[in-house]
């Protein structure tokens, strides 16, 4: 005997009912025609006291909004967005547009899913983002700081990378050849790879193999005995090599030692001991060799004026140095940090005028870094007033730069130069005004322009 129904048994209105999400029709009135068992639920209703409702009396009240129905009125089609209840859930809904057989729209019907848990977890990942890069930021410019204090100034994304590597090799024993031109600063980079290595606490020893005579090279590296040779020490004498036991031993310019000299090199490194001169024990010695040129090694080699075995010795790690000319962006915190200290050790208190300040960056440096310290001390020194002017220049570096740094040998890519010359104006505001207020009205721009530019140039306040 079957079951009598209660009521007319309706296909789509149980279909409708079955669904576990969130379905809502209603008129173009917004009054509302059914829902399925899940919308009471999604906005702490029950179903059933939706029904003959409107969604402009419900918003009103609080329990959801924006509406579906108006937009879909409106649009004439299909619209998503985010719809919030009044227990503080985020909805994602649907709405779809349902046209009489006319052609007049009749329903609207509009389905939605509970995205609060996501866009919580999408606030709180963006949150992590600005968190992370915050603390990329900050770890930068501590980075950053920490370069500034051992004095390499490394600004420039060329230089950075140079001291990314060294700080890699400097955890390990490996050979290190520094190559560059002349004054690009590759004994601070040896030294700055000593001070990070696990040899710090030993001694640094610098062997300038090009400024020791030949006749004396062996006795100066190796030490010697008493009574080797007619004015030697009676007690005899240890080399650099011994005193650089448990350290750093920073052989530069490698590139000048004679093939006879050469030869001792590579034997001493092969077999990690040697003898002094007129000595008959075998000593050794614990170090980490670096090593330092301005010649093009692999060209001396070709020729045969450099040892290829000696060479491979050497080259285990190498790294080169770009020319100052290369790296442009280090000019200016260079001669800040140079005036600064110029000015302690004279007790003169100097600063740079901002032309005079493109002179410089319009410079070659064919010197590089040893020159620009050589300029900067001079300035200090012979100027007479506290700005110094393009006036106060030597006249070769006045005469070498026409002002312009579209000159021929002088074309850079457009944003480089433009990011060079808005620093350089940067570094003068900051200099001159007190406040980032001051700095913004002189210069035409809104504070929180100034702010970021001087976060993206890594001008600390």
């Amino acid at each position: 005997m079957t079951k009598p129904f209660a009521r007319e048994w309706n296909e789509h209105e149980a279909i409708l009912l079955s669904l576990k999400d969130d379905i809502l029709v209603t008129n173009v009135d917004g009054t509302i025609l059914k829902v399925s068992e899940a919308t009471g639920s999604i906005y702490g209703v029950k179903s059933e006291e939706l029904i003959g409702k409107s969604v402009y009396d419900l918003e009103k009240k609080g329990l959801f909004t924006p509406l579906a129905t108006p937009m879909v009125v409106k649009e004439k089609k299909k619209v998503t967005f985010v719809q919030s209840t009044g227990e503080g859930k985020k909805l994602l809904v649907t709405a779809i547009p349902v046209y009489d057989p006319t052609g007049v729209l009749a329903r609207i019907v509009s389905y939605s899913h509970d995205v609060t848990e996501l866009l919580e977890m999408r606030k709180y990942l963006n949150v992590m983002e600005e968190e992370m890069q915050r603390v990329k930021t900050e770890l930068e410019i501590l980075r950053q700081r920490q370069f500034d204090t051992d004095g390499v100034i490394a600004h420039s994304v060329e230089m950075s990378q140079v001291l990314r590597t060294a700080l890699q090799v400097a955890e390990v024993d490996a050979n290190v050849l520094l190559l560059g031109e002349s004054g690009v600063g590759k004994t601070l980079i040896a030294k700055f790879i000593h001070n990070r290595s696990t040899r710090k606490s030993g001694p640094f020893i610098e062997v300038n193999c090009g400024a020791i005579p030949e006749s004396l090279f062996e006795a100066e590296l190796f030490g010697y005995e008493a009574g080797s040779f007619t004015g030697s020490s009676k007690k005899g004498k240890p080399g650099l090599v011994e005193l650089a036991e448990g350290g750093t031993l920073f052989l530069d310019e490698v590139g000048e030692l004679s093939l006879a000299n050469q030869v001792k090199v590579l034997k001493f490194i092969q077999e990690k001991q040697f003898y002094r001169v007129g000595g008959t024990q075998p000593r050794t010695v614990d170090f980490r060799l670096i090593s330092a040129t301005n010649r093009d090694l692999e060209k001396s080699v070709e020729t045969k004026e450099f040892r290829e075995d000696l060479f491979f010795r050497l080259n285990v790690v190498p790294l080169l140095i770009p020319p100052l000319r290369q790296r442009t962006e280090d000019i200016i915190p260079l001669v800040d940090h140079l005036l600064k200290h110029f000015s302690v050790k004279y007790k003169r208190t100097r600063e740079l005028q901002a032309d005079a300040l493109q002179v410089l960056l319009n410079q070659e440096w064919k010197g590089n870094v040893r020159e620009l310290i050589n300029l900067m001390e001079r300035l200090v020194v012979t100027s007479s007033v506290t700005l110094i002017t393009v006036d106060n220049l030597p006249a070769s570096y006045r005469q070498s730069s026409s002002n312009d740094p579209l000159t021929q040998d002088r074309l850079r890519p457009l944003n480089d130069m433009i990011d060079e010359f808005e620093r350089g104006v940067l570094m003068q505001a900051k200099k001159r005004y007190r406040t980032q207020m001051e700095m913004a009205k002189v210069l035409g721009i809104s504070q929180p322009s100034i702010v970021r530019k001087l976060k993206k140039y890594r001008i600390e306040e």
